[in-house]
């Protein structure tokens, strides 16, 4: 894993050859037990870096399009997951936690629910204010750019645009760490406003 633009956050990727893009998975190393977001597959050298760590206690998914190896790390290292509560109904597998709008799956770690995304209730997470982690509908095909899904896969744009309104008005916001493509580490309020510009 690599470290990120903190030292208590790591990313490891998968390239998708379809889209052209990485995959991306996120650690936060915590004292009180490690958190990994929308986790794609370990290699064995990650799998030893991340045990050194402390292993894991919570998988969080921000999407059921974002299972990827959650299920696979879970059935290893006995971690609990946690979902989108929009899915409930039809997640794929099991989660042992709901989230919603507002909730805190431990301290520091501000769910945002966001609308208008290939699956309803889609989460972002907002790191202590200063780190935004999204799932599915901001992404980056292009390194120090922010971009959304294509209109053809988003169930509602105009809901899609609040949506990153919302994260725009982050203004604390430094980095944003992204499910699909290129994180951008530095001036991430300042790129949600272009994202938000470009989409008005």
């Amino acid at each position: 894993m690599k470290l990120l633009h903190r030292l208590d956050l790591y990313g490891w990727s998968t390239f998708n050859p379809a889209r052209n893009i990485d995959f991306n998975g996120i650690a936060w190393i915590r004292p009180d037990g490690n958190i990994l977001i929308d986790p794609v597959a370990l290699s064995n050298h990650d799998w030893k870096h991340l045990e050194s760590l402390g292993g894991v206690v919570w998988i969080v998914l921000t999407n059921s399009d974002h299972v990827r190896s959650a299920k696979e790390i879970a059935d290893q290292t006995y971690a609990k997951i946690a979902a989108p509560v929009s899915e409930r109904e039809s997640f794929p597998i099991y989660c042992d936690r709901w989230l919603s709008d507002g909730d805190e799956l431990v301290s520091g770690l501000q769910v945002i629910e966001l609308h208008g995304s290939k699956t309803p209730g889609e989460l972002a997470l907002l790191l202590e204010e200063t780190t935004l982690i999204v799932g599915d509908l901001v992404r980056a095909y292009q390194a120090g750019r922010l971009d959304i899904l294509p209109d053809e896969k988003l169930l509602n744009r105009q809901q899609a645009i609040a949506s990153v309104q919302r994260l725009a008005a982050l203004e604390k916001v430094e980095a944003v760490l992204v499910g699909d493509g290129w994180s951008v580490f530095r001036d991430g309020h300042e790129r949600l406003q272009e994202l938000l510009t470009e989409l008005e």
